[in-house]
């Protein structure tokens, strides 16, 4: 995608969020706050998701004013000043200056000005919108300035009435991905595909987790990624049964199955893939059994991706397919009607089968409108990952398959005619996976 945030998909995205929140009306975006990881070291910072699909602006203690129609400008932004000293330490800053030039703003001021230019958008604004609780800091000196604004009001017949969530709009415009977007995704998905086979043809017994840990990182931040979307799962043997195993420091044994949930950011866009295969060996024959019934499952609910259907849909398919392996495989007893209403099955099938998949790799966006689970629509991307985990200390599993985790999970785009899987050319298939690791 261009770096031209002076144009293309920001300022079309700032045109629809203006339209959506109506003449009238202000918003004031904060951007993320600096994050210490101790002492007075920060974390790597990174930009608030929200602030970034707005302005794609990535640097903290910033502001983003956006009042459709006003005199004074549309888009006005609050950033930190120049300067040199501080410079020299963390890095060039745009300043006011490239705040327009750069970013696009039609205005922009110092974060310090706040107080000063503020109170002339509220005094024009019925509405106002503002994600109370994103940054503490910021929401002290904006309520402070409402407040004022609004106790005016009832003498001057201007200023704000209510204040509103900017993220229901912005949350609703985000599920649906722009063709920008999913060229970032792909190509976050190109570089989770390096690393899966990486750790495929690399993992050994002997070795430790931390160690294809370190192979996957290097795969993602070699080829330009900003690391990965969310800790990376590393789980060997009885590890894979637990769902965010992340500590990733056991020794692996040559023929057990190792669980890689590990997916990179791009660009601010998430991916987010799972593989199960069998270290440096090929799968056993119950390793196979218990693989192609998650396969299975994951390829039923992958049917079920298209316009149209329900978000439910997919696990709900992937449920069936699970229980009834369960059943067949002795894991447990009954008719697979009667395991799904009483949820018996989740003990070894404890999570949902989808979530939706952007910026976030848990992204935002609904999953029910109406008290209904929502419809699939063309240009939603969401992960399909069912699972089978048996815990090592599960004495009513045949003692066979305690201690075994496997989950398969792929990232799906909605399309107008069905889904594409985006994921597709990570390896799954059973012939494929051990051509990888039994080489």
């Amino acid at each position: 995608m261009s770096e031209d945030r002076n144009g293309g998909p920001y300022r079309a995205r700032r045109r629809r969020f203006m339209d959506a929140i109506g003449a009238g009306a202000s918003a004031l975006i904060p951007s993320a706050p600096p994050a210490f990881r101790s002492g007075d070291v920060e974390f790597i910072y990174r930009q608030d998701n929200d602030f970034y699909y707005l302005t794609g602006f990535e640097e903290p203690e910033s502001l983003a004013l956006l009042s459709p129609g006003h005199p004074d400008g549309e888009f006005v932004m609050f950033v930190r000043p120049r300067d040199k000293d501080r410079e020299t330490w963390t890095g060039r800053r745009a300043g006011v200056e490239g705040a327009m030039l750069e970013y696009g703003a039609d205005k922009a001021y110092t974060f310090d000005e706040l107080e000063k230019i503020l109170p002339r958008y509220l005094e024009r604004s019925e509405r106002f919108h503002y994600p109370i609780g994103r940054n503490e800091a910021i929401d002290a000196r904006v309520m402070k300035l409402v407040q004022w604004s609004s106790a005016m009001r009832p003498r001057t017949g201007a200023g704000p009435y209510a204040i509103f969530d900017p993220r229901e709009i912005l949350h609703e415009a985000r599920v649906r991905k722009e063709p920008d977007e999913l060229e970032l995704m792909r190509r976050a998905i190109a570089i989770s595909n390096q690393a899966h086979q990486r750790a495929m043809r690399t993992a050994r017994g002997g070795m430790h987790e931390w160690q294809i840990e370190a192979e996957v990182d290097y795969a993602f931040r070699s080829q330009g990624a900003a690391g990965p979307s969310y800790p990376s799962i590393i789980a060997s043997g009885p590890n894979a049964a637990i769902l965010h195993h992340i500590q990733n420091r056991r020794q692996m044994r040559a023929g057990e199955l190792l669980l890689i949930d590990a997916g990179c950011e791009y660009a601010f866009y998430a991916s987010d893939v799972t593989r199960t295969f069998p270290i440096g060996a090929r799968f056993t024959a119950l390793q196979k059994e218990l693989y192609e019934i998650v396969l299975a499952a994951q390829l039923k609910a992958i049917e079920q991706v298209r316009p149209g259907a329900r978000f439910d849909d997919p696990h709900d398919a992937a449920l069936r397919v699970l229980v009834e392996g369960m059943r067949t495989l002795g894991l447990i007893n009954g008719e697979t009607d009667e395991i799904i209403a009483n949820g018996s099955y989740r003990r070894y099938y404890m999570h949902r089968t989808s979530h939706w998949l952007g910026m976030d790799v848990h992204d935002v966006g609904l999953y029910r409108l109406g008290g209904e689970s929502r419809r699939l629509e063309p240009s939603m991307v969401l992960t399909v990952e069912p699972g089978i985990y048996i815990d090592a200390d599960n004495d009513e599993a045949p003692e066979a398959m305690r201690g075994v985790g496997i989950r398969i999970e792929d990232d799906v785009l909605v399309t107008s005619e069905g889904c594409e899987v985006m994921t597709a050319a990570i390896p799954k298939q059973v012939a494929e996976i051990e051509a990888l690791t039994a080489a």
